[in-house]
C-alpha cells in the first residue's frame, strides 16, 4: 500500500511487507504506483525561514549570555578620589595648642610664721601699689596638759618670789648707797678744813661709787625678775585670746588678684603663698613645641591664633625661643623633647580683649613660606620604599609616578620633579589602587 509522507524527499514511495506476517496471495499483474501531488513553493519556503529564524534566535541569545558573563567577570574600575597639581603659594606652620599668660605676675607669700586672717579681696578684685592684701596675727598659744599647767603654775610662783627677793636687794643697795653718800660728803667738808688727810676722803669716795654700782645691779636684777615673771604668766594665757599685734602684708605692685591661694584663715609658715597679682591687660601666649621644629623657628616670625574663642583669628609674632627645653609624655606615653615658644599680641587689644590667664589657644607658627610652588595635596603621596610616589590618573587608568618633594605642611606638599601642572592625583589610595588598574573618578 503506498501512503504519503511529508518528511521523505521523494513524491511516493513503496512499501514491501514482509513475507513472514503477510498471507499468500495468487500472483497478479502489477499495478502503477500512486502518486502523490507536491506541496506549494510557498509553504517549503516558511518552514525554511522558520527554521532558519530559530537558529538566528539561539545564537543571538547565546551571544548575549556570552556577553553578560564576560561583562560580569571583566573588573570593575577603582572609584577614587582626585584632585589636580597646581601652582600657589606654600606656607609651612607649627602648629601646636598654647596658652595665655600674663606678663609680669607676682606672687605674695607670708614673711613671718603666724596666723593669716580669711582673705577679703576675690580674683579680679583691683589693687594698688601699698594696698593691704593680707593680715597675719600670732599663732594662738597651744594646749597644755594637767601636769604641763601645773610646771607652769609653779614657775609663776618662784618667778613671783624672785621679783620680790630682787625688791630687797634693791631696797639694801639703795640704803647702802644713800650711806656711803653720806660718809663721802662729811669727807670732803673736813678736807676742805683740813681737818682729815686725803687718803681717807679717797676711800669714802670709792666706797660710795661701789653702793652706787651696786644698786644699779640690783635695779637690773629686778628688772630680770619681772620679765621672768610675766614669762611664766605668759605661759599660762587663756587660751583663744588674741594679742593686738597684727603684721600687714602689702601689695608689691598696682593690679588685679589673679589667684587667691589661701583664702580661709590659717596658720601658716615664712614663704607660704597666699595669693598672685598681676595685669591681665599685658598677655603673651606660650606654646610648647618639639626642638626638632624649635630650630626652624625665629624671632619676629608671624603667628597665628585660632580656636581661642572669638570669631576671627588673632594676630601676633614670636618673641624668644627658651634656650632650655624639657620632657614631656605625649598621649602614647612617649617622652618628647619640648621648649616654650613665648608668643606676644598684635594690637589693637580690642581684638582680644575678651582673653585672660590660662586661656587655651591654637597657635600657627611661620617657618617657611614660598610663592608660586607646584604643589598637590599631602594626602596624595606616599612612601614608596625609599622615595615619594603617587598615581597619576591618565585615560582611564592610574599609573605610578615617582616625585621629588620639597617643603610641605599639613595640607599640601611641594613637588619638585616627577609632575606636571594639571595632572590628576588619586586622593588617599587604597589598597585597590595599582599601577594601570582602571580607575573612575567619583
Amino acid at each position: 500500500m503506498i501512503m504519503p509522507n511529508d518528511t521523505l524527499s521523494s513524491p511516493t514511495t513503496k512499501v514491501v511487507p514482509s513475507p513472514a506476517t503477510q498471507p499468500a496471495l495468487p500472483v497478479t499483474a502489477p499495478t502503477a504506483p500512486m502518486r502523490v501531488p507536491h506541496r506549494p513553493v510557498a509553504v517549503r519556503r516558511n518552514a525554511r525561514v522558520s527554521r532558519r529564524i530559530k537558529r538566528l534566535s539561539w545564537a543571538v541569545l547565546a551571544a548575549v549570555l556570552a556577553g553578560a558573563i564576560a561583562l560580569g567577570l571583566r573588573p570593575h574600575p577603582v572609584l577614587v578620589e582626585t584632585a589636580r597639581a597646581g601652582r600657589g603659594t606654600l606656607l609651612v606652620t607649627v602648629d601646636e595648642d598654647g596658652r595665655t599668660r600674663v606678663k609680669d605676675r607676682y606672687l605674695v607669700s607670708s614673711p613671718l610664721a603666724g596666723t593669716v586672717r580669711r582673705a577679703v579681696l576675690r580674683a579680679g578684685d583691683s589693687v594698688a601699689q601699698g594696698d593691704i592684701v593680707a593680715r597675719l596675727v600670732p599663732v594662738a598659744a597651744p594646749l597644755l596638759d594637767p601636769r604641763s599647767r601645773a610646771e607652769s603654775e609653779a614657775r609663776v610662783s618662784a618667778a613671783r618670789a624672785a621679783l620680790r627677793q630682787a625688791g630687797t636687794t634693791v631696797q639694801r643697795a639703795r640704803a647702802a648707797y644713800t650711806l656711803a653718800a653720806r660718809d663721802a660728803q662729811r669727807q670732803r667738808n673736813l678736807l676742805r678744813q683740813g681737818a682729815t688727810a686725803p687718803q681717807m676722803a679717797e676711800q669714802t669716795e670709792t666706797a660710795e661709787r661701789m653702793r652706787q654700782e651696786e644698786l644699779a645691779s640690783s635695779e637690773f636684777g629686778l628688772q630680770v625678775a619681772a620679765s621672768e615673771l610675766r614669762l611664766a604668766q605668759a605661759a599660762l594665757a587663756r587660751i583663744g585670746a588674741r594679742s593686738p599685734e597684727e603684721f600687714l602684708v602689702r601689695a608689691p605692685v598696682g593690679g588685679h588678684v589673679l589667684r587667691v591661694l589661701q583664702e580661709s584663715e590659717a596658720a601658716v609658715q615664712p614663704g607660704t603663698p597666699l595669693l598672685e597679682m598681676g595685669n591681665p591687660l599685658a598677655l603673651e601666649v606660650v606654646v610648647d613645641v618639639l626642638t626638632t621644629d624649635a630650630v626652624d623657628i625665629r624671632p619676629g616670625a608671624p603667628v597665628r591664633i585660632d580656636r581661642w574663642g572669638g570669631d576671627s583669628a588673632i594676630t601676633g609674632h614670636v618673641h624668644r625661643v627658651e634656650p632650655s627645653a624639657f620632657t614631656r609624655l605625649s598621649a602614647l606615653g612617649v617622652e618628647e623633647q619640648r621648649v616654650n615658644v613665648i608668643i606676644d599680641l598684635d594690637p589693637p587689644r580690642s581684638r582680644w580683649a575678651a582673653l585672660g590667664d590660662g586661656y587655651r589657644v591654637e597657635a600657627s607658627i611661620s617657618v617657611w613660606q614660598g610663592d608660586d610652588r607646584l604643589m598637590v595635596p599631602a594626602g596624595a603621596v606616599f612612601r614608596q620604599g625609599d622615595d615619594w610616589a603617587t598615581y597619576v590618573v591618565q585615560d582611564g587608568r592610574a599609573h605610578l609616578r615617582i616625585l621629588q618633594l620639597g617643603r610641605r605642611n599639613n595640607a599640601a606638599v611641594e613637588v619638585l620633579g616627577g609632575l606636571g601642572r594639571g595632572e590628576r592625583v588619586v586622593l588617599y589610595p587604597t589598597d585597590n589602587v595599582s599601577d594601570g588598574v582602571r580607575a573612575e573618578v567619583r
